[in-house]
């Protein structure tokens, strides 16, 4: 097992090397960042004074390295002014960023799940139906659209919760729903399906004919041995919702890394965001490690698997 760990650790190299290239060749896109710090009405002279200071007058590869080497030493740079620490920036936001995912996780759990199970129960019925239309249509809604149809329902017309920012416990309940809504839809699909595959094994027949309780069989027999394909999708989620919380957080105002790289691309901050994608790589990377490690967990033959017995 701590093979494969530390073979899924070491892939992270290649990675973080891919990742980091790309965004740092497509920030050369971006703009100038000395035009940006030195405003329109600076002369040609003060602009190139600044690309020097900066070093963006030396090759791209030469920066490229001097940046990585700098990564590997744990310093990320700073913002264009220094007044800003990337890595100091990035772990201040990234609490607001795990309590939305993981709210947002509670919440499409605790919904699809129990729906999930009773949409396999009710295969066939208007509750079926019901539900996979409901599951259709919550997957085809825009994140941003979603988020500003809540801001008009709630903090607009009902007034019940705040429009935007992170003060209080009601700030996480529009965030949570909007970056959970399509995630639980596709979530009751797959558990639907997967229901539906282990409600027809003959092992449950054995079990029923025990005269094991139906709740019994249902909630342990049946749901245990559709739970791989479930972790699959749950999995993928979680990192999903964390990597993916931009346009959320940029409707709510909420100020995770979302929100943070969204303020620095606005601003042509080269580092800021070149430092956040790569700390959100690694972490998504560590995510989906913990899934994998996971399924060892609930299925024996993929633990044989790992462990070669």
């Amino acid at each position: 097992m701590w093979k494969y760990v530390v073979k899924r650790l070491l892939y992270l190299i290649p990675c973080i090397i891919a990742v980091s290239f790309i965004v740092y060749f497509l920030m050369g896109f971006s703009g100038d960042p000395a035009l940006t710090m030195a405003g329109d009405t600076a002369s040609e002279a003060e602009i190139e004074m600044i690309r020097e200071e900066l070093g963006l007058n030396r090759p791209f590869l030469v920066r490229y390295f001097d940046y990585m080497s700098g990564v590997l030493r744990g310093d990320f740079g700073t913002n264009l002014n220094g007044s800003k620490d990337v890595w100091t920036e990035f772990t201040a936001r990234l609490p607001y960023t795990i309590v939305l995912t993981f709210a947002a996780m509670l919440l499409l759990i605790v919904t699809s799940l129990p729906l999930g199970i009773l949409a396999a129960l009710k295969r066939g019925s208007w509750i079926d139906t019901g539900l996979s239309a409901i599951s259709i249509a919550a997957l085809s809604v825009p994140n941003f659209w979603m988020g500003l149809m809540l801001i008009l329902l709630f903090a607009v017309k009902l007034q019940w919760l705040p429009v935007s920012g992170a003060e209080g416990w009601k700030s996480i309940i529009m965030p949570a729903i909007c970056a959970g809504l399509s995630h639980a839809a596709l979530l009751t699909r797959t558990t639907r399906t997967s229901m539906l595959d282990s409600l027809s094994a003959d092992f449950l027949r054995t079990a029923r004919a025990k005269g094991v309780p139906e709740r019994t069989v249902i909630l342990r027999h049946a749901m245990g041995n559709a739970l791989i394909p479930i972790i699959t999708i749950v999995g993928n989620q979680l990192s999903t919702i964390f990597a993916g919380a931009v346009a959320v957080e940029t409707v709510f105002t909420w100020p995770g890394i979302g929100y943070l790289i969204v303020s620095a691309i606005r601003g042509n901050e080269f580092n800021m965001v070149t430092g956040c994608v790569i700390c959100t790589t690694v972490f998504v990377a560590l995510i989906l490690l913990g899934i994998d490690i996971l399924y060892a967990f609930v299925d024996p033959r993929i633990k044989a698997r790992y462990t070669g017995k």
